[in-house]
């Protein structure tokens, strides 16, 4: 009998608490999460307590606990110096569907001194997932967790598809599937990256989920997180609004919110980032990259430089956005596309 299945809630319990909305405790959630991670739960069960939790609101406890258990099922990728070491992430969720700005950044950010391992898979709720766009740009998104290992030492940057690193969702995957709509795993996925990066620019796709993911991440120990949303509805830092912040440094969170007129950027309307798919999402992230004058670019450089605060690798955003123009005006961040390419190819079966 493993440990944590001595003191423990039943799952009839459990749902119980849902509906009498109150909170089903870390130990408990621990032991939970366990069981639907193993397939020990019937997918009637599993259904049933995951949408409980969605119509109570997940709490800040829950989520941690949760996010704990997927990090033990998780395939890691071991990655010895963390310093300047960033994952930049959105929940999706946000219905905005623009193109791969947070990709994008992964690229800026590497070429300007930050390490990156970005997390993602295919598009659920957008057009074009991280794993779409960089499949379209020709990297090879399905490696082994050593050779993502091996791609962040090499090119500064590693991309992990989801389903490669947490095999154990599997089980979960049909009850998602049907149920369709939003539940606790749509705010887990960015929680969980399998590479441990102590750092993050995090989108998410609601403003109440600033607050409570930030708090999260201080939970299971991350050390400089920024946790984002644009107030007109994105999971990014916005050219078309004022911008939600919850800032982990040092241990501490503070909250508040930026706007593109603090960095001397022009408040535009994102309208004209939307994507059908993917090879409009390539489109529109080389256009950036290429240096071309534009809202992709603008905006790239603002997440970006977002990015690089977060990644210690910049003082202050205002500094971060500094390096970001010069790692795309040089042509650094375009070469690291090509880079990327290059390095995962030779991974191809």
């Amino acid at each position: 009998m493993k440990r944590d299945d001595i003191m423990s809630i039943t799952p009839q319990e459990a749902l119980q608490r849902t509906i009498e909305h109150r909170e089903i405790f870390h130990d408990e959630m621990l032991h939970l999460m366990r069981l639907i991670m193993r397939g020990e739960l019937s997918p009637v069960m599993a259904a049933a307590i995951i949408t409980g939790l969605r119509v109570k609101k997940e709490t800040i406890g829950e989520i941690t606990a949760a996010a704990t258990v997927m990090r033990e099922f998780a395939r890691h990728v071991d990655v010895p110096d963390n310093s300047n070491f960033v994952d930049i992430v959105g929940t999706g969720g946000d219905g905005s569907h623009t193109f791969n700005i947070s990709t994008a950044t992964m690229f800026v950010s590497g070429a300007a001194g930050a390490k990156v391992a970005k997390h993602g898979g295919r598009g659920v709720s957008s057009k074009s997932g991280s794993a779409d766009v960089l499949e379209a740009l020709g990297v090879n998104i399905d490696l082994q967790p050593e050779q993502v290992a091996a791609s962040i030492a090499e090119t500064g940057m590693g991309f992990m598809f989801a389903p490669n690193h947490h095999p154990a969702m599997k089980n979960i995957a049909p009850v998602r599937r049907e149920l369709g709509v939003r539940t606790i795993f749509n705010i887990l996925g960015p929680l969980t990256n399998p590479a441990g990066a102590p750092n993050q620019l995090m989108g998410v796709f609601h403003g109440d989920l600033v607050g409570i993911q930030v708090r999260v991440m201080q939970r299971l120990g991350a050390k400089h997180v920024l946790v984002v949303y644009g107030m007109d509805g994105m999971d990014e830092v916005s050219l078309g609004a004022a911008t939600q912040v919850g800032e982990l440094r040092d241990g501490q969170i503070h909250e508040y919110e930026i706007h593109p007129e603090d960095f001397g950027m022009q408040m535009v309307s994102n309208r004209t980032l939307k994507v059908a798919d993917a090879t409009e999402s390539k489109a529109m992230l080389l256009e950036a990259l290429d240096n071309k004058p534009g809202v992709a670019r603008e905006i790239v450089t603002l997440n970006a430089g977002t990015a690089l605060y977060s990644a210690n690798v910049a003082s202050s955003i205002a500094d971060g956005i500094q390096l970001a123009r010069e790692a795309i005006a040089s042509g650094k961040a375009r070469a690291k596309v090509d880079e990327l390419v290059r390095f995962t190819q030779q991974f191809k079966q």
